[in-house]
Protein backbone atom coordinates (compact mmCIF):
# COMPACT_ATOMS: atom_id res chain seq x y z
CA UNK A 1 0.00 0.00 0.00
CA UNK A 2 2.36 2.73 0.92
CA UNK A 3 4.73 1.76 -2.08
CA UNK A 4 2.14 2.75 -4.71
CA UNK A 5 2.78 5.82 -6.90
CA UNK A 6 1.13 8.74 -5.57
CA UNK A 7 -2.06 9.72 -7.64
CA UNK A 8 -0.85 12.53 -10.11
CA UNK A 9 -3.71 12.98 -12.10
CA UNK A 10 -5.40 14.77 -8.95
CA UNK A 11 -2.97 17.42 -8.86
CA UNK A 12 0.42 17.47 -7.44
CA UNK A 13 2.15 15.72 -5.15
CA UNK A 14 1.51 16.23 -1.52
CA UNK A 15 4.19 15.89 0.85
CA UNK A 16 3.94 15.72 4.69
CA UNK A 17 7.39 16.97 6.56
CA UNK A 18 7.68 16.08 10.13
CA UNK A 19 10.46 18.13 12.11
CA UNK A 20 9.97 20.55 9.41
CA UNK A 21 11.43 23.53 11.27
CA UNK A 22 15.02 21.78 12.15
CA UNK A 23 17.98 21.41 9.83
CA UNK A 24 16.93 18.95 7.74
CA UNK A 25 13.44 19.56 7.68
CA UNK A 26 13.81 23.25 6.45
CA UNK A 27 15.99 22.01 3.95
CA UNK A 28 13.63 19.61 2.47
CA UNK A 29 10.82 21.93 2.62
CA UNK A 30 12.57 24.29 0.85
CA UNK A 31 13.22 22.28 -2.25
CA UNK A 32 10.41 20.03 -2.13
CA UNK A 33 8.15 23.74 -2.39
CA UNK A 34 9.59 23.50 -6.06
CA UNK A 35 7.91 20.51 -7.73
CA UNK A 36 4.82 18.92 -4.78
CA UNK A 37 2.14 20.53 -1.98
CA UNK A 38 4.19 20.64 1.06
CA UNK A 39 2.41 20.42 4.29
CA UNK A 40 5.23 21.26 7.55
CA UNK A 41 4.52 20.18 10.68
CA UNK A 42 6.63 20.95 13.84
CA UNK A 43 6.05 21.47 17.34
CA UNK A 44 2.85 22.56 18.30
CA UNK A 45 0.82 21.01 14.94
CA UNK A 46 0.49 17.57 16.79
CA UNK A 47 2.11 15.28 19.05
CA UNK A 48 3.72 12.38 17.40
CA UNK A 49 3.63 10.78 20.83
CA UNK A 50 -0.20 10.33 20.45
CA UNK A 51 -1.21 7.66 18.02
CA UNK A 52 -4.80 9.37 17.90
CA UNK A 53 -3.62 12.95 17.29
CA UNK A 54 -0.65 11.41 14.51
CA UNK A 55 -3.42 9.40 12.86
CA UNK A 56 -5.56 12.70 12.72
CA UNK A 57 -3.63 15.23 11.44
CA UNK A 58 -1.86 12.88 8.76
CA UNK A 59 -5.72 11.68 7.58
CA UNK A 60 -6.35 15.68 7.28
CA UNK A 61 -3.22 16.31 5.55
CA UNK A 62 -4.09 13.50 2.96
CA UNK A 63 -0.63 13.11 2.27
CA UNK A 64 1.09 10.96 -1.01
CA UNK A 65 4.52 11.28 0.85
CA UNK A 66 5.40 11.69 4.76
CA UNK A 67 9.24 12.45 5.58
CA UNK A 68 9.88 11.89 9.02
CA UNK A 69 12.36 14.44 10.52
CA UNK A 70 11.14 14.74 14.05
CA UNK A 71 13.53 13.09 16.73
CA UNK A 72 14.38 13.78 20.13
CA UNK A 73 18.30 14.61 19.13
CA UNK A 74 19.96 15.61 22.44
CA UNK A 75 22.40 13.06 22.17
CA UNK A 76 23.58 13.52 26.27
CA UNK A 77 20.19 14.70 27.32
CA UNK A 78 18.86 11.39 26.08
CA UNK A 79 21.05 9.33 28.72
CA UNK A 80 19.08 10.86 31.68
CA UNK A 81 15.71 11.11 29.96
CA UNK A 82 15.69 8.03 28.20
CA UNK A 83 11.64 7.97 28.61
CA UNK A 84 11.51 10.76 26.44
CA UNK A 85 13.88 9.87 23.85
CA UNK A 86 11.82 6.55 23.35
CA UNK A 87 8.74 8.56 23.27
CA UNK A 88 9.83 10.36 20.25
CA UNK A 89 12.19 8.35 18.58
CA UNK A 90 10.80 4.82 18.27
CA UNK A 91 6.83 5.40 19.48
CA UNK A 92 6.50 8.84 17.60
CA UNK A 93 7.72 7.14 14.43
CA UNK A 94 5.71 3.92 14.62
CA UNK A 95 2.61 6.20 15.12
CA UNK A 96 3.97 8.27 11.82
CA UNK A 97 4.52 5.16 9.76
CA UNK A 98 1.25 3.70 10.99
CA UNK A 99 -0.93 6.64 10.33
CA UNK A 100 0.75 7.02 6.59
CA UNK A 101 0.12 3.36 5.92
CA UNK A 102 -3.32 4.05 6.68
CA UNK A 103 -4.04 6.50 4.47
CA UNK A 104 -1.76 5.00 1.54
CA UNK A 105 1.25 7.09 1.95
CA UNK A 106 4.71 6.29 1.25
CA UNK A 107 6.94 6.67 3.82
CA UNK A 108 10.45 7.68 4.52
CA UNK A 109 12.19 8.02 7.72
CA UNK A 110 15.47 9.39 9.14
CA UNK A 111 17.84 7.05 11.00
CA UNK A 112 21.80 7.97 12.02
CA UNK A 113 24.64 6.01 12.23
CA UNK A 114 24.67 6.32 15.97
CA UNK A 115 22.46 2.72 15.66
CA UNK A 116 26.11 1.24 15.46
CA UNK A 117 28.82 0.25 18.18
CA UNK A 118 31.54 2.01 16.32
CA UNK A 119 34.46 -1.14 16.66
CA UNK A 120 34.15 -1.66 12.93
CA UNK A 121 37.21 -0.53 10.66
CA UNK A 122 35.45 -0.53 7.17
CA UNK A 123 32.30 1.76 6.03
CA UNK A 124 28.95 0.11 7.97
CA UNK A 125 26.66 -1.09 5.11
CA UNK A 126 22.79 -1.46 5.40
CA UNK A 127 23.14 -5.12 6.03
CA UNK A 128 25.22 -5.01 8.89
CA UNK A 129 24.12 -6.09 12.43
CA UNK A 130 23.36 -2.64 14.75
CA UNK A 131 24.24 -2.44 18.22
CA UNK A 132 23.97 1.32 19.46
CA UNK A 133 26.19 2.51 22.73
CA UNK A 134 23.64 4.97 23.98
CA UNK A 135 20.62 5.65 24.58
CA UNK A 136 19.99 7.87 21.89
CA UNK A 137 20.94 4.97 19.35
CA UNK A 138 19.34 2.13 20.93
CA UNK A 139 16.24 5.17 20.43
CA UNK A 140 16.62 5.50 16.81
CA UNK A 141 16.94 2.14 16.09
CA UNK A 142 13.86 1.08 18.20
CA UNK A 143 12.31 3.81 15.64
CA UNK A 144 13.83 1.95 12.58
CA UNK A 145 12.17 -1.23 13.50
CA UNK A 146 8.97 0.18 14.70
CA UNK A 147 8.74 1.96 10.93
CA UNK A 148 9.49 -1.37 9.32
CA UNK A 149 7.14 -3.36 10.94
CA UNK A 150 4.42 -0.22 10.37
CA UNK A 151 5.07 -0.23 6.64
CA UNK A 152 7.00 -2.55 5.25
CA UNK A 153 8.15 -0.77 2.30
CA UNK A 154 9.23 2.22 3.63
CA UNK A 155 12.45 3.94 3.03
CA UNK A 156 14.72 4.76 6.01
CA UNK A 157 17.99 6.65 5.67
CA UNK A 158 20.47 6.87 7.58
CA UNK A 159 22.31 9.86 8.18
CA UNK A 160 25.57 10.97 10.40
CA UNK A 161 27.61 14.24 11.70
CA UNK A 162 24.74 16.54 10.13
CA UNK A 163 25.02 20.23 10.03
CA UNK A 164 22.94 23.15 8.06
CA UNK A 165 21.67 26.65 7.74
CA UNK A 166 18.86 25.97 10.32
CA UNK A 167 20.23 25.46 13.73
CA UNK A 168 23.55 25.57 15.52
CA UNK A 169 26.16 22.80 14.49
CA UNK A 170 29.99 21.84 14.71
CA UNK A 171 30.94 24.38 12.12
CA UNK A 172 28.82 27.38 14.11
CA UNK A 173 30.40 26.24 17.42
CA UNK A 174 34.17 25.75 16.17
CA UNK A 175 33.74 29.50 13.96
CA UNK A 176 32.28 31.38 17.07
CA UNK A 177 35.12 30.11 19.06
CA UNK A 178 38.00 30.88 16.85
CA UNK A 179 36.24 34.51 16.67
CA UNK A 180 36.73 34.60 20.66
CA UNK A 181 40.54 33.58 20.74
CA UNK A 182 39.36 31.13 23.00
CA UNK A 183 41.57 27.60 23.00
CA UNK A 184 40.37 25.07 20.77
CA UNK A 185 40.32 21.11 21.84
CA UNK A 186 39.00 18.72 19.62
CA UNK A 187 38.17 14.99 19.92
CA UNK A 188 40.11 13.07 17.22
CA UNK A 189 39.26 9.36 18.09
CA UNK A 190 35.55 9.29 16.88
CA UNK A 191 35.76 9.11 12.78
CA UNK A 192 32.59 10.30 10.18
CA UNK A 193 31.33 11.87 7.45
CA UNK A 194 30.41 15.08 7.81
CA UNK A 195 27.02 15.70 5.63
CA UNK A 196 25.24 19.18 4.53
CA UNK A 197 21.45 19.12 4.93
CA UNK A 198 20.96 20.52 1.51
CA UNK A 199 23.12 17.70 -0.04
CA UNK A 200 20.68 14.85 2.07
CA UNK A 201 17.85 16.80 1.58
CA UNK A 202 18.35 16.42 -2.41
CA UNK A 203 19.37 12.83 -1.73
CA UNK A 204 16.32 11.78 -0.19
CA UNK A 205 14.17 13.56 -3.33
CA UNK A 206 16.38 11.31 -5.48
CA UNK A 207 15.76 7.99 -3.09
CA UNK A 208 12.12 8.86 -3.94
CA UNK A 209 12.20 9.50 -7.39
CA UNK A 210 13.67 5.83 -8.03
CA UNK A 211 11.27 4.23 -5.51
CA UNK A 212 13.67 3.22 -3.08
CA UNK A 213 12.99 1.01 -0.18
CA UNK A 214 14.55 -0.83 3.04
CA UNK A 215 17.57 0.92 4.32
CA UNK A 216 19.60 3.54 2.74
CA UNK A 217 22.81 4.90 3.90
CA UNK A 218 23.09 8.72 2.74
CA UNK A 219 25.96 11.03 3.38
CA UNK A 220 28.70 13.48 2.09
CA UNK A 221 31.40 11.31 0.36
CA UNK A 222 34.80 10.78 2.47
CA UNK A 223 35.71 10.50 6.05
CA UNK A 224 37.62 12.28 8.91
CA UNK A 225 38.17 12.89 12.64
CA UNK A 226 35.93 15.52 14.31
CA UNK A 227 39.23 16.87 14.68
CA UNK A 228 40.28 17.02 11.20
CA UNK A 229 36.92 18.39 10.35
CA UNK A 230 37.53 21.36 12.62
CA UNK A 231 40.95 22.16 11.18
CA UNK A 232 39.29 21.57 7.19
CA UNK A 233 36.71 24.23 8.64
CA UNK A 234 39.18 27.07 10.30
CA UNK A 235 41.36 26.54 7.14
CA UNK A 236 38.65 26.69 5.11
CA UNK A 237 36.99 30.39 6.71
CA UNK A 238 40.18 32.41 7.05
CA UNK A 239 41.91 31.02 10.59
CA UNK A 240 44.76 29.08 9.31
CA UNK A 241 46.95 30.31 12.20
CA UNK A 242 44.30 28.91 14.47
CA UNK A 243 46.03 26.34 16.42
CA UNK A 244 44.01 23.21 17.61
CA UNK A 245 44.03 20.82 20.45
CA UNK A 246 43.94 16.91 19.54
CA UNK A 247 42.02 14.74 22.34
CA UNK A 248 40.74 11.58 23.13
CA UNK A 249 36.94 11.29 24.15
CA UNK A 250 38.43 10.12 27.48
CA UNK A 251 39.96 13.92 27.88
CA UNK A 252 36.16 14.99 26.82
CA UNK A 253 34.05 13.21 28.55
CA UNK A 254 30.31 13.66 27.74
CA UNK A 255 27.11 11.72 29.15
CA UNK A 256 26.62 9.31 26.29
CA UNK A 257 29.06 7.20 24.51
CA UNK A 258 29.59 7.55 21.03
CA UNK A 259 30.71 5.18 18.32
CA UNK A 260 34.37 5.57 17.49
CA UNK A 261 33.89 5.03 13.96
CA UNK A 262 30.39 5.31 12.32
CA UNK A 263 31.46 6.03 8.61
CA UNK A 264 28.67 4.66 6.08
CA UNK A 265 29.17 2.86 2.86
CA UNK A 266 27.74 4.87 0.07
CA UNK A 267 27.61 1.45 -2.51
CA UNK A 268 23.72 1.12 -2.09
CA UNK A 269 23.09 4.65 -2.42
CA UNK A 270 25.08 4.75 -5.62
CA UNK A 271 24.10 1.95 -7.00
CA UNK A 272 20.26 2.93 -6.49
CA UNK A 273 20.79 6.79 -7.67
CA UNK A 274 23.44 6.51 -10.25
CA UNK A 275 25.31 9.42 -8.87
CA UNK A 276 28.00 10.09 -6.24
CA UNK A 277 27.57 12.28 -3.63
CA UNK A 278 30.33 15.60 -3.29
CA UNK A 279 32.96 15.25 -1.03
CA UNK A 280 32.72 16.50 2.36
CA UNK A 281 35.26 19.25 1.76
CA UNK A 282 32.97 20.75 -1.30
CA UNK A 283 29.82 20.81 0.85
CA UNK A 284 31.47 22.15 3.56
CA UNK A 285 32.74 25.26 1.30
CA UNK A 286 29.40 25.91 -0.29
CA UNK A 287 28.00 26.06 3.23
CA UNK A 288 30.99 28.59 4.43
CA UNK A 289 30.22 30.84 1.06
CA UNK A 290 25.92 31.04 2.33
CA UNK A 291 26.71 32.10 5.80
Amino acid sequence: MGSEAPERGRGRTRVLVTGSAGMLGTELVRLFQREFDVTEADLGEFDIRDSVVTDAFVAGATPDIVINCAAYTDVDGAESDSEEAFAVNARGAGNIAAAAERVGARVVHVSTDYVFDGTGDRPYEETDEPGPVCVYGRSKLAGELAVSEAAQDALIVRTAWLYGQAGPNFIETILTLASSGRDLKVVEDQVGAPTNVRDLARTILELIAVGATGVVNATNRGWCTWFEFAREILDQAGYRDMPIEPVTSEQFPRPAPRPGYSVLSLARLVSLTGKEPRSWQDALTEYLAER
